[in-house]
């Protein structure tokens, strides 16, 4: 039986996890962290990965966590206009499942929940892999090592098993900063104006707002041009008075909303190209290891997600052969991951446009792509990204 030794307990190192046992096939995680967790902050499933987690059993556990929208819309930053509006049954139809909003906390514990018992294995930190003959190995801070058949770099977006296979990355600032807080409704005058999966445009930056555990939490991610800060942390504090400062003279909702936030973090957007390659001999990755991407789309966990699942399918159908079924997976999550990366960089120069004349041109584009096509709901030409199924045994390429 094929040995898979995972390194990171996120959301991506799970899933992977529970599709890999589910396939048979005999994994074991090791997570740096003492415990699994995540910070304060909320993760959009697309349809995508809803398909995903349907498949490897825990998609109505999620939906019980999920927050509660009936509606996804985009609005004017200003005047509160709906450029577009979209219902469930709508995304449904068109992708044959609807997305879900929940707390990373939420998601994690569910995925936490699914595994075997032992599976997973808290405060190992990996220094460094190599990989050679029949078997690859991992090499802990604490001078401890592991061997396995195949190992998995699900480490996110600072690896250090893609920094042993590839050496350092090299990212890019994109002059982009990124505000995150959760705010109880119940703190917030007017609460069910954020009941909604919400996208607001605007020049320079752009706002997203869902609900998490059903209505009773709002998850704000607020993304600014700011060329300014370039500290790369999801952990690093800042004011509220600096998020309403940057704001000033957008909707009135929203800075009401902001002010009934209590705290708030801040980092820099870095951009980094698709890489050449994921795999070395019996070591490859996944997830932030393998593509980190921007997050306008909200693909970054839902792209994980999607390799946990191709890459049992892959291992799974090559069972005597894992170097073959590493081949498989890479030919086929990394042409795709790829163009979610170039996808989202797009994108958030379309959300940013400062030109009024620019904007207008996007929001037309936006009602007429969602009046010539149904199955872009969005409008917004990206029904390529949740219309697929990382379930479908035609997924895999030969």
């Amino acid at each position: 039986m094929t040995r898979v030794a995972i390194i990171g307990g996120g959301i991506g190192g799970l899933t992977a996890a529970i599709a890999l046992s589910r396939a048979g096939i005999e994994v074991a995680v090791y997570e740096a962290a003492a415990e699994l967790k995540e910070i304060g902050a909320g993760v959009a499933l697309h349809p995508n990965a809803m398909k995903v987690l349907r498949a490897i059993g825990v998609e109505d556990d999620v939906r019980k966590v999920a927050g509660r929208s009936q509606w996804q819309v985009t609005c004017n930053w200003k005047t509160g206009r709906v450029i577009s509006k979209t219902n469930r049954q709508e995304q449904a139809a068109s992708f044959g499942t609807v997305g879900a909003t929940v707390h990373r906390a939420d998601l994690l514990d569910v995925l936490a929940g699914a595994l075997p018992a032992g599976i997973v294995t808290l405060g190992r930190r990996c220094a460094e892999v190599r990989s050679g003959g029949d078997l690859a190995v991992a090499r802990f801070a604490d001078g401890g090592e592991i061997e396995a058949d195949v190992i998995v770099g699900a480490d996110g977006i600072h690896s250090s098993v893609r920094a042993s296979l590839f050496g350092p990355d090299a990212p890019r600032f994109t002059g982009k900063i990124c505000y995150r807080s959760v705010v109880p409704a119940e703190a917030v005058r007017g609460a069910r104006l954020f009941a909604n999966f919400a996208q607001w445009l605007g020049p320079h930056g752009t706002i997203v707002l869902y609900p998490m555990r059903g209505e009773d939490l709002i998850n704000i991610v607020c993304h600014y041009d700011d060329d300014g800060y370039r500290h790369e942390s999801w952990i690093a504090e800042c004011g509220g008075a600096e998020v309403l400062e940057c704001y000033a003279g957008w909707h009135e909702s929203l800075l009401r909303l902001f002010a009934a936030a209590d705290t708030w973090y801040k980092w820099a957007l870095y951009d980094r190209d698709p890489i050449p390659r994921w795999t070395l001999g019996r070591v490859t990755v996944l997830g932030d290891a393998a593509h980190p991407m921007l997050p306008y789309l909200g693909q970054g966990a839902c792209q994980a997600i999607e390799d946990g699942m191709v890459l049992a399918a892959a291992l799974s159908a090559e069972a005597s052969d894992p170097l073959t079924g590493l081949a498989r997976y890479e030919r086929t999550r990394r042409p795709r991951a790829s163009q979610v990366v170039l996808a989202s960089r797009e994108r958030g120069l379309s959300n940013h446009l400062t030109s009024r004349w620019a904007a207008w041109r996007r929001d037309l584009s936006i009602t007429w792509r969602r009046h010539m096509n149904r199955r872009d709901p969005e409008g917004r030409g990206t029904a390529w990204l949740a219309g697929y199924d990382a379930t479908s045994p035609e997924v895999l390429a030969s």
